[in-house]
């Protein structure tokens, strides 16, 4: 039973079942993936903020009947994306790195992502810490630099679908701000379909603030597919 938890509650397995649950909600099913995205919420505890922490509150945020309760997920997925991005400089600095300054509102979404370790295959009789495989500690950070990077490519979206639920809220000055957020950070989107899905729903929905009232654009569609997944 332990062996299973431990299981269920590993990295691989957690973005297995966020996925499995994104695709009952894309079949239809609202309730049931809500369900499994909040039990999972659960399970993973507050105690840390993590990439899955802020993955989640994305996903569950679209899971949301009520649009108060949906600007609260995301909501709470931007603050653990900011705090992740803080939690990262502070120990760039602290290794002595230089953290490149970024215009107020945009944290650090717009930034390149540090290139990874160089990492080559193990040779025969070579162990972890030895001139193959990195140690535990180097592919400590280069998960940590991959988990980075994802969420700079994630706040476009982040501050898309705030955008939206402000124009779902009936509060278009919010929703122009988020707008404007996300178009600073779409400097960080790949140029891949994704990245092209993320900009042309920035798009569409600045279209529709273009309306005097703010409040009678239909809210941006979902991105599509995360970064990570």
């Amino acid at each position: 039973m332990v062996a299973k938890r431990q299981e269920e509650a590993s990295p691989d397995a957690v973005l297995t079942r966020i996925g499995q649950a994104v695709m009952l909600h894309r079949g239809g099913d609202r309730e049931e993936a809500r369900n499994r995205l909040g039990e999972l919420w659960q399970e993973l505890g507050v105690e840390d903020d993590t990439l899955h922490h802020c993955t989640l509150a994305h996903y569950l945020a679209d899971t949301q009947d009520d649009p108060a309760d949906e600007l609260a997920w995301d909501l709470r997925a931007l603050a653990v994306a900011d705090r992740l991005m803080r939690e990262h400089d502070a120990r760039a600095e602290h290794d002595g790195a230089a953290v490149e300054p970024v215009a107020e509102g945009t944290e650090h979404a717009a930034r390149p992502p540090r290139p990874p370790l160089r990492e080559r295959p193990c040779a025969p009789g070579e162990k972890n810490g030895e001139a193959g495989e990195p140690s535990d500690g180097e592919a400590a950070e280069v998960n940590r630099r991959r988990a980075v990077a994802a969420v700079r490519g994630l706040y476009p979206s982040l501050h898309l679908n705030l955008a939206a639920d402000y124009v779902k809220l009936g509060r278009p000055d919010a929703a122009r701000a988020q707008l404007d957020l996300a178009k600073a950070a779409s400097g960080a989107l790949s140029d891949d379909s994704y990245g092209k899905g993320v900009r042309a729903a920035i798009g569409r929905l600045a279209l529709r603030l273009t309306d005097t009232t703010g409040t009678s654009g239909e809210p941006a569609p979902p991105p599509g597919q995360h970064p990570w997944a």
